[in-house]
């Protein structure tokens, strides 16, 4: 008989993929810094080629800007609002439109009495339901509670009745054959089936809702980020009008990214894609 050599595992396969993260994470580093350095050389060169790159604040002063406000009580109160604000209004949200989206998407008969009414408001901006948050809500901030609430919600609930709707109807079968109750059916099937649609919902309520947030701090609010952002144009303080939009990224990018690293987490038991 003869003997089987085993060849020695190549480690290429395994440093593959932690080069490949790597490579990726520096992709978006220079892509930023690039885009800094292109707002910095045109802004600082007073361009005039089409746009008006003279009348823009340098990156240079947006950051002498931003530093001074870090070092301000007022910057961390007004990021603390918006945060309080979007936590509040998504949460919310995000119960209400999940249970009403597997509702819809189970009976018929919430459907028919809920649904239209669903569609019909659902159309419209969130952002023009400021007259009547002002006039139903006796506080400026229960009435930006609610226009976030409002904006986040459709995307929640329409994902879920899709995903629900979508469900595999011999899951249930199956489950219903081993003697599964209705409470079991929805914890141990719906549940788990629709959360990859769910978890889309939400990170497209997470945005829109910070889109609102901001336009009704503008608007009606008195504190916060999108306020604070307003009262500096108005004073013609462009530099921190720059810090203001700069806040509203960087803290809509980390509110989107911890909503996508919860469904990584939660459904974990999904197949991934496997990458060459």
């Amino acid at each position: 008989m003869s003997a089987v050599v085993a060849e020695p595992v190549s480690n290429e396969n395994a440093v593959g993929p932690t080069a490949s993260v790597w490579r990726s994470r520096a992709l978006r580093v220079a892509s930023v810094l690039v885009a800094l350095g292109a707002w910095q050389l045109l802004t600082a060169g007073n361009v005039r080629f089409g746009l008006r790159f003279d009348t823009l604040p340098t990156v240079s002063e947006i950051v002498a800007e931003f530093g001074q406000h870090l070092g301000t009580s007022q910057f961390s109160l007004d990021v603390a609002q918006s945060l309080i604000r979007i936590v509040t209004g998504f949460g919310l949200a995000a119960v209400v439109g999940v249970a009403a989206g597997i509702g819809l998407g189970r009976s018929r008969l919430l459907a028919d009495t809920f649904g239209p009414l669903a569609e019909l408001i659902r159309p419209i901006p969130a952002i023009a339901l400021v007259p009547v948050a002002i006039l139903l809500f006796p506080t400026d901030e229960a009435g930006i509670v609610f226009i976030t609430f409002t904006a986040s919600l459709f995307p929640v609930l329409v994902s879920t009745r899709h995903a629900t709707r979508a469900l595999p109807t011999i899951w249930e079968d199956a489950i219903r054959t081993l003697g599964a109750s209705r409470r079991e059916v929805i914890t141990r099937v719906v549940v788990p089936g629709i959360l990859p649609g769910v978890f889309s919902g939400l990170s497209v309520g997470m945005g829109v809702a910070w889109i609102c947030l901001i336009s009704a701090e503008m608007i009606s609010g008195r504190l916060g980020i999108g306020y604070r952002t307003w009262q500096s144009y108005t004073v013609v303080d462009y530099p921190a009008v720059f810090v203001g939009m700069i806040t509203i990224g960087v803290l809509g990018f980390a509110t989107s990214g911890i909503v996508e690293l919860a469904g990584r987490r939660i459904t974990r038991w999904l197949p991934r894609e496997v990458t060459a």
